[in-house]
């Protein structure tokens, strides 16, 4: 059962820790990690969840996501998740962070208060997608992406395409830099 840090709505450690379950039945706020795959021809690399997941099955997200566990910091978290998900392990340097971006949403009907702050990095590398080890329980496959086939996703509000609107801003205007 993963323990995560509850945080004030600025984003402060409170000194309380809860399971993952109780602060999103809360809504209790707390951090969370993304982190951008993008290779040197600048695809994009996306995870297709898991159809077992609790939120957004069967869609298409970031390239490696979680939250940020008690006591972890966001770096460490970033580089915990990419290679639970991915297989692919990172050192600190490897992660540019390039901002964060605060969420608040409902999901399934009221059982889950997601109140969190994410903070976003890119790490650019080329990974062989068959060289990828996926965590079959969160991730049922992974592709590359333009930026450009990306933003028509977005703009189309693709229902197979976890929302991130703030996010895929912030990920289009670093990445047109």
């Amino acid at each position: 059962m993963e323990k995560i840090d509850v945080l004030d709505n600025k984003g402060n450690k409170t000194g309380e820790v809860k399971l993952k379950s109780e602060a999103h039945r809360d809504g209790d706020w707390h951090k969370a990690v993304h982190v951008w795959i993008v290779n040197f021809k600048g695809e994009i690399l996306l995870q297709l969840r898991s159809k077992d997941k609790d939120t957004h099955p069967d869609c298409w997200d970031i390239s490696a996501a979680g939250h940020v566990s008690a006591g972890e910091d966001s770096i460490t978290s970033a580089m915990r998740e990419t290679e639970e998900e991915l297989g692919v392990i990172l050192e600190p340097r490897d992660f540019l962070f390039i901002g964060s971006v605060i969420q608040q949403v409902v999901l399934n009907n009221g059982a889950i208060i997601n109140n969190e702050f994410n903070d976003i990095y890119i790490v650019r590398a080329n990974f062989d997608l068959s060289s990828l080890k996926i965590q079959k329980e969160e991730i049922d496959d992974v592709r590359y992406i333009s930026k450009e086939e990306l933003k028509t996703w977005v703009e189309e509000e693709r229902e197979n395409l976890v929302p991130h609107k703030e996010e895929y801003e912030l990920l289009f205007n670093f990445l047109e830099k």
